[in-house]
């Protein structure tokens, strides 16, 4: 009898219970990062103060790599919840509301670039057979279905020299450094 009244199927519980882990090693992968992004900002104040620009510049890249990465984090995490508590939708992939399909979506994609989190690379698999051939393979791509930031934020140019400017201007005023910038 209990078996006819289950709520979710048992690969949605499966899915549930990989981004909950998920959720918990985020929280742990997130501290290393903050951690480097603070070092790699405080070397960027430091080469500024002894006049050192372009070891400043090249240091910003580090600085826009961990923002990037930590804004995924909080994407992903964001994506993790929303199919939580949405997973009864799951079971039902072609009656899923845009949202959930989005974050299915931005999961799938996020398996290929997060190695930090592994559940993500177990939970795909499940999402592909809910989500069929054509959803995942434009999930991988990120294309279409998933979050345009979310693709920026992995593959973005850390090494443009606009944004590099950008960092090394908000260090040195945090820090009330003088910068001339070329």
């Amino acid at each position: 009898m209990g078996f006819i009244h289950r709520r979710t199927s048992k690969q949605t519980g499966k899915v549930k219970t990989l981004l909950g882990l998920a959720l918990t090693r985020l929280a742990v992968a997130r501290r290393p990062r903050v951690a480097r992004r603070s070092i790699s900002s405080s070397d960027v104040g430091q080469f500024l103060a002894l006049g050192h620009l372009d070891r400043a510049l090249h240091r910003a890249e580090h600085v826009i790599e961990e923002d990037n990465i930590l804004e995924a984090f909080s994407i992903i995490e964001l994506y993790c919840n929303r199919l939580i508590e949405n997973a009864k939708q799951l079971d039902k992939p072609h009656e899923c509301g845009e949202d959930t399909r989005e974050a299915a979506a931005g999961v799938m994609f996020a398996a290929g670039w997060c190695g930090e989190l592994p559940e993500l690379l177990f939970a795909r698999p499940i999402l592909e057979n809910k989500f069929g051939d054509d959803f995942s393979m434009m999930a991988k791509d990120g294309t279409d279905i998933v979050d345009p930031m979310l693709v920026w934020k992995f593959s973005g140019n850390k090494r443009n020299m606009e944004l590099k400017k950008k960092v090394v201007k908000e260090i040195a005023a945090e820090n009330n450094i003088q910068v001339k910038l070329f």
